[in-house]
């Protein structure tokens, strides 16, 4: 036997695992044999070399929430060496299981609608096999006797009656008496991850099974600054901010008293519909209205996402930093970023690999809407 020989004779065979068939299982399972699971992913999948390689986009709008999202890549790769002649973004790239991810964070200092529109779009030209987005990040909270909503809790938009998941509340008519009617409609998010929605929260909510968020968590354990705060107080809606950077000059007696949790994780999920819009929600009474709207049962607010839904297949997925009202601060804006990323990785490690490659691209879908 020649030393080539040799060497292709103890190398591991390793195959396009979708396509193999039964007869083949025992084979490449001895083959592997000894490989761990992110080897053996790796070995199959592409080093992103191409744009053509990525078919899905996780959108951030803050630095916080673009370190989050970076930590969460199991691999992250070089990336292609071109973009579309008109993409102004910056990306990282890299691999979550078997799904090529590109990461774009909007430019510093520019938030809101408009700006996320943007970066998606050129995205899109410049990843034309993308099939859905992930728009991933920090929220304000919008608790209500109904939703039990806590700070570090992520809320993911799913849909609602005749609502797609969000909706954009500075959009609409003012109508006598003080009404505002809502008049935009914004799609929802892709099946595929609607239905890996019901498995993730199978998987959450089944207690024997490990807690899978928990242990994305740990990823940033070497950073202190993304260490859960201690301090998780919500005030009576009427009690506005008593001045100052923090809460320190507000009075403990108008924190409303709520019992210890015992969910058993790291991480309380929610599911429903988001509001949107391009100013910040800092008014815990107009927040309760729409909390407790019968028809809307919003349960965050943020300021990117209805720039998104209509021009991009997207799942919302926020983490709560605040609770809408006067004594918002950044003190738990780096936790919050990831605990969503933590949540999204795990999405897209349910996500079949097959069942996003058969999705068309976005690039495809605008084209048949012509």
């Amino acid at each position: 036997m020649s030393h080539d020989q040799e060497i292709r004779s103890t190398e591991p065979e390793i195959r396009d695992f979708d396509a193999i068939s039964s007869s083949d299982e025992t084979l490449v399972t001895r083959q592997t044999s000894g490989w761990t699971t992110d080897q053996l992913i790796s070995s199959t999948e592409t080093r992103g070399e191409a744009n053509e390689d990525y078919t899905i986009g996780w959108i951030c709008a803050l630095l916080e929430e673009l370190e989050a999202a970076c930590q969460m890549l199991d691999d992250e790769f070089d990336g292609p060496e071109t973009n579309d002649v008109n993409d102004d973004n910056t990306y990282v790239f890299g691999r979550i299981g078997r799904h090529n991810v590109v990461i774009g964070c909007l430019p510093a200092g520019r938030y809101g609608i408009t700006s996320a529109t943007s970066v998606a779009k050129d995205m899109v030209r410049s990843f034309p096999n993308i099939r859905f987005a992930l728009m991933v990040g920090i929220g304000g909270g919008a608790p209500s006797r109904k939703n039990d909503i806590r700070l570090g809790d992520v809320v993911v938009s799913v849909p609602q009656g005749k609502y797609g998941g969000v909706v954009q509340y500075d959009f609409g008519k003012r109508l006598t008496g003080g009404l505002f009617q809502l008049t935009s409609q914004l799609d929802g998010p892709p099946t595929v991850l609607l239905g890996a929605l019901q498995d993730m929260r199978r998987r959450h909510d089944d207690r024997r099974k490990p807690d899978k968020i928990a242990e994305h968590i740990t990823r940033m354990d070497d950073m202190l600054e993304f260490r859960k705060p201690e301090q998780d107080r919500l005030y009576c809606a009427d009690y506005v901010h008593q001045g100052g950077p923090d809460c320190d000059n507000c009075g403990t007696e108008r924190v409303v008293n709520r019992p210890q949790r015992a969910t058993g994780r790291a991480v309380t999920i929610h599911y429903g519909m988001i509001a949107s819009a391009n100013s910040v929600m800092k008014d815990a009474v107009e927040r309760d209205q729409y909390s407790n709207d019968p028809e809307l049962n919003i349960l965050c607010f943020e300021m990117e996402a209805a720039g998104l839904m209509n021009c991009f297949p997207c799942l919302v997925i926020r983490g709560i930093c605040d609770y809408s009202d006067s004594h918002k601060n950044d003190e738990w804006h780096n936790y919050a970023a990831l605990t969503a990323a933590a949540y999204a990785r795990e999405l897209l490690h349910i996500v079949k690999e097959q069942k996003v490659t058969r999705l068309p691209s976005w690039v495809g879908k605008s084209q048949q809407r012509r």
